[in-house]
């Protein structure tokens, strides 16, 4: 009887060592399954992880050049006000802002001789009336200087004037030429009476011709 248990305990042996080893390869199984599911499927190592903390650490200077790069790369995006419609940047060259001095911006000062100029124009029976202002970018003393001298730029205006015909205050360039002649002629006379003109601009308020 003693043998026959024995043999039955050594049949039933192999059958209970083959189910643990399978149970125990499916409890390992379903061990690392939850833990993929757990871990989100990633494969990342730990301790590479800590190697790369431990490095930084280490290196400070690399991790602060890391950083710089990062703050580069930020600021070679484009302006706001280059961006399309859409906001994006646009592809090519960046625009370079031009940087350019500061423009120096005078004070420009008018004075009108009261009344108007009539004058015959040369060859012709036909006449012409005009007010004339003057302008300068000089100080207050060279209008100063016209509104004393009223009397011999008057004069000198008339003059310069009937040396004109109709044809020759044609248009806009007529009108530009007896301009510039009447400018020198002011000049002219504040040099001689004064030693210095700074009249720069000869305006016609009113332009007939009759």
């Amino acid at each position: 009887m003693a043998e026959e248990n024995n043999q039955e305990t050594e049949k039933k042996s192999p059958v209970k060592l083959i189910l643990m080893i399978v149970g125990g390869i499916t409890l390992m199984g379903a061990g690392i399954g939850v833990g993929i599911l757990m871990g989100g499927g990633s494969d990342t190592d730990p301790s590479a992880e800590i190697s790369q903390i431990i490095e930084k650490k280490e290196n400070p200077q690399e991790a602060n050049k890391e950083d710089e790069e990062n703050q580069e790369e930020a600021s070679a995006e484009c302006a706001e006000e280059e961006k399309d419609e859409e906001g994006n940047c646009p592809s090519g060259p960046k625009k370079i802002p031009k940087i350019t001095p500061e423009e120096e911006i005078f004070t420009t000062t008018y004075y009108e001789f009261p009344g108007n100029f009539t004058a015959n124009l040369k060859g012709s029976k036909k006449f012409l009336q005009v007010s004339v202002g003057v302008s300068t970018q000089y100080d207050e003393q060279v209008m100063v200087n016209v509104e004393s001298h009223q009397l011999a730029l008057r004069s000198e205006i008339l003059t310069i004037m009937s040396e004109f015909s109709s044809e020759d205050i044609a248009g806009k360039e007529g009108k530009y030429n007896l301009a510039e002649a009447l400018k020198e002629g002011i000049n002219k006379i504040l040099m001689k009476v004064e030693g210095f003109g700074g009249i720069e601009n000869v305006h016609f308020t009113s332009f007939v011709v009759q």
